[in-house]
């Protein structure tokens, strides 16, 4: 039988810190554990994690993900590189995956399929991603101490970060890009109590050197000098194959999930930033730990309502010992 027709006892999907997490506990439980990639971790993007637990020095993110898949192969996990486009749930509740290059079959799913931080559509400023452009202000704003910092976005959420990066720079101004304004009447009191600039022209360009932003230059020809950028444009929920199988989704695109990360569909769960928690590595690999262990935990209950360690417990008995030494203590 190929190894991609054998029925699986769990497949991850996704490859990035809560995909590999989980697929390090389950290699450890002894499960028969396969994780689908199709190489789109956000955490690529990060040149320098610096909130990671044990990692004093900092470690790219890239650096992180290739220590989690080793760390996976060791256990006996199986990676593989591909894109699943379908699933579906057949006979006995068993998942068919379909992907670019193969079908797969497996007793219960993690999605790890994670997000997309939709950048501001400038021609050239994503490639400044991970060093003067930024998403998350709790992973980001401890670095960009001091330095000119605009806010990109309209809603509430462009309020709030502006507030918040008051702790770590004095100068803040919010740029729209003649975005249709959003946030209500409370974060525009905000925006006047704290005297934050709002400009709301149409941006032309964002001046970078080497990846570092140095200005940014609206219609009207007003140049503005800016250091960092963080923008709150908002995110795309890889949650297709979750709304395919019929799980429960939120209005913003979240997979719904209880503490255990179960979805409402059994045999499915989800784990890291496709889910409600905040979008933080550490966190996504903490969720990954969480689900692989519901995940084996599951399976075992199934084992035994089931009766199919039978089977593994005759052969131990017949084949090996069972049953410690047993001596009378002489001393």
């Amino acid at each position: 039988m190929p190894a991609e027709a054998q029925t699986r006892d769990a497949i991850i999907i996704g490859g990035g810190m809560a995909g590999l997490s989980a697929g390090i506990y389950l290699g450890r439980a002894l499960r028969n554990t396969l994780i689908i990639d199709n190489d789109k971790s956000m955490a690529q993007a990060e040149p320098e994690v610096q909130n990671y637990l044990g990692f004093p020095d900092a470690i790219s993110g890239k650096d992180l993900l290739k220590r989690g898949r080793e760390q996976a192969e060791r256990f006996n996990v199986d990676l593989i590189e591909d894109e699943v486009v379908d699933a579906s749930i057949g006979k006995g509740g068993r998942f068919h995956l379909r992907g670019r290059r193969n079908s797969y079959f497996t007793k219960k799913v993690l999605l790890a399929t994670g997000i997309f931080h939709i950048p501001p559509d400038i021609p050239g400023v994503k490639e400044c991603l991970g060093n003067s452009l930024f998403f998350c202000k709790d992973c980001d704003g401890y670095r960009v101490q001091k330095k000119k910092i605009a806010i990109y976005g309209s809603n509430n959420e462009t309020v709030c970060y502006a507030m918040g990066m008051l702790l770590f720079s004095s100068t803040i101004i919010v740029v729209t890009d003649s975005h249709e304004i959003q946030w209500d009447k409370q974060h525009a009191k905000w925006l006047k109590e704290y005297a934050i600039p709002v400009f709301t022209q149409p941006i032309v360009r964002f001046d970078h050197k080497n990846r570092e932003i140095q200005s940014i230059t609206f219609e009207d020809r007003t140049c503005v000098d800016i250091e960092v950028i963080f923008t709150t444009r908002g995110d795309i929920y890889y949650n297709k194959l979750a709304r395919s199988l019929g799980a429960k989704v939120s209005k913003r695109g979240e997979v719904v999930v209880d503490a255990d990360q179960r979805t409402s569909v059994a045999g499915l769960y989800a784990a890291g930033c496709i889910t409600p928690a905040n979008c933080q590595l550490i966190i996504a690999g903490g969720q990954g730990a969480i689900a692989a262990q519901a995940i084996n935990k599951d399976l075992l209950e199934e084992d035994l309502r089931d009766h199919r360690l039978r089977g593994l417990r005759t052969a131990q008995l017949q084949t090996e010992q069972t049953v410690p030494a047993i001596s009378t203590d002489r001393r």
